[in-house]
């Protein structure tokens, strides 16, 4: 069994999100593109949009989630202006706007 993936969101004002989950969606400059399990390496900008996390209901910690919107059961969501996005060895860091 893979781990989950580790992830941080930060903002120049707060750690917005840190936590395990097991994808997210970013808005990236030509597109959505979706980050899962293992995923290759990247470093990519992000566009203004939603970043959208899938975090397993049972992994779930409310105190990191006060800064997300719920937009479903285990599906949560954070609006940027922009940013970055490094991800390796299953731990993704997201510098935003």
């Amino acid at each position: 069994m893979t781990s989950p993936m580790q992830i941080k969101i930060l903002t120049p004002e707060t750690v917005v999100f840190e936590g395990e989950v097991v994808s997210m969606i970013l808005p990236g400059k030509s597109g959505e593109f979706h980050v899962m399990n293992q995923h290759a390496p990247i470093v990519s900008t992000l566009n203004a949009g939603k970043i959208r996390l899938y975090i397993a209901p049972n992994t779930i910690d409310k105190n990191h989630l006060k800064n997300l919107n719920r937009e479903d059961e285990s599906l949560y969501s954070f609006s940027v202006s922009g940013g970055v996005l490094e991800f390796n060895n299953n731990k993704g860091i997201l510098l935003c706007e």
